[in-house]
């Protein structure tokens, strides 16, 4: 089921973003696939996110950090239709917890958003600076910016916000589409990724303590 939640999202979204491609050759490349197949071989995935022995720790992150932006993006891509300005007015996970938007361009303060247009925002700013060679360098011997983890700890936490919406608000919707184990997989991934590098602040988890 979820591989043709997948296709229709990919046969009826026409704007669904291209996916970021690690070029052929490259380290980040190697890794990449080194990380895939660790994933599809039913490892532990307290395991799977450990950086391998010699590898950098930089490219490591800049992997991990793509292949859950285009993951997170694509399991959003399914629940969209669920998530509309009516449904979602708020950014929220629950009546708890709710995410204002900045950008520092558009969007100065902190700013009330729908759910929707949160998403919009965010899946568009993730995809400028991961297409940005002076963040996410790809050309080899080019070295990361100073600030990489900064802005990878960034990004993670609000792609947590995207778990939090869609498990507090569309979990109903992700269990008729039959997508439940793959969303649980994504999220477990994500999950030990970030607390294996202490990439987010362990008050940003708290919406989903109990999971």
């Amino acid at each position: 089921a979820m591989a043709l939640c997948l296709k229709q999202v990919f046969n009826k979204d026409k704007t669904f973003r291209p996916r970021k491609k690690f070029e052929p050759g490259t380290q980040r490349f190697e890794l990449y696939k080194k990380a895939q197949a660790s994933l599809k071989s039913g490892l532990d995935l307290k395991a799977v996110v450990q950086l391998p022995p010699g590898e950098s720790i930089n490219d490591w992150i800049a992997v991990h950090v793509v292949d859950f932006f285009n993951r997170i993006n694509l399991i959003y891509g399914t629940m969209a239709e669920f998530c509309t300005e009516r449904s979602c007015p708020i950014m929220s996970g629950g009546l708890k917890y709710e995410y204002r938007w900045q950008d520092d361009c558009k969007y100065k303060k902190p700013t009330k958003l729908s759910a929707p247009q949160y998403m919009c925002m965010l899946m568009d700013w993730i995809e400028m600076l991961i297409n940005n060679e002076d963040i996410f360098p790809t050309r080899i011997g080019v070295p990361f910016p100073k600030q990489f983890q900064q802005v990878c700890t960034k990004i993670l936490t609000r792609l947590f916000r995207v778990f939090v919406h869609v498990y507090i608000h569309h979990f109903d919707s992700i269990i008729n589409m039959g997508a439940e184990a793959h969303v649980n997989t994504c999220y477990k991934h994500f999950y030990y990724f970030i607390r294996e590098f202490s990439l987010i602040d362990h008050r940003e988890l708290e919406p989903l303590v109990r999971m």
